[in-house]
């Protein structure tokens, strides 16, 4: 595994850490592991229905909306 370093809103951040006190998950790295391969997940599905450039082009879409 490599390691990487990110920026969380604060309250991710809280969430992640009450999950970990609960004992729900072992560490926030481990939940924060389970919640990207959900996301990319759910990504490589919709990737994998489409076209390539079908599928560039909705994210590009998705990039310029949240601008």
């Amino acid at each position: 595994m490599k390691i990487i370093t990110i920026n969380l809103p604060e309250k991710y951040l809280e969430a992640i850490q009450t999950l970990n006190d609960l004992g729900v998950y072992a560490s926030r790295s481990e939940a924060i592991r389970t919640a990207l391969g959900a996301f990319l997940g759910d990504e490589l599905k919709m990737f994998k229905n489409l076209e390539e450039e079908t599928f560039k082009m909705l994210v590009r879409s998705n990039q310029k909306n949240r601008s």
